[in-house]
């Protein structure tokens, strides 16, 4: 029997939430008001920021089980701003702090800049709805 391959592995996770949250912060830049779409669009990238955080020791496994210790540490720290962000949008969101939200928004900018998301992309609209989700998951936070 030959190997078994996983196409959907941590990489292209990772890949398909850092367009999914550049194109967030795009539409987040359009908004005028905070109402319910942005409260969706931020929900939806601390979700995603959070899942991207949980991929990285999937990414690294490998790396150290080969013995690329340095290889392993300097993508964990390439992306430990993740887990970071998502923590402190997180916050911002529970406290309806839409000015550190705006703030952070621009942090993630920041780092994401380098991500690019093809003009005919079929991403969607992934942050419809996570504002509920978010609620879920985050219902017994003792930061709320």
């Amino acid at each position: 029997m030959g190997r078994l391959i996983n196409p959907e592995n941590a990489g292209k996770e990772r890949i398909r939430l850092t367009r999914a949250v550049v194109l967030a912060l795009r539409e987040l830049g359009r908004q005028t008001a905070p109402g319910a779409e942005a409260r969706d669009l931020a929900a939806f990238m601390a979700l995603a920021l959070e899942a991207i955080a949980a991929t990285i020791d999937a990414s690294v496994a490998a790396w150290e089980k080969r013995g690329y210790w340095v290889k392993a540490d300097r993508f964990r720290m390439d992306w430990q701003w993740t887990g970071t962000m998502a923590r402190k949008l997180r916050e911002a969101l529970l406290a309806g702090d839409w000015g550190q939200v705006a703030a952070l928004s621009a942090q993630i900018a920041q780092k994401l800049d380098k991500v690019t998301v093809p003009e005919r992309h079929r991403i969607g609209r992934p942050w419809q709805g996570a504002w509920e989700e978010f609620q879920k998951q985050h219902a017994g936070d003792p930061n709320r």
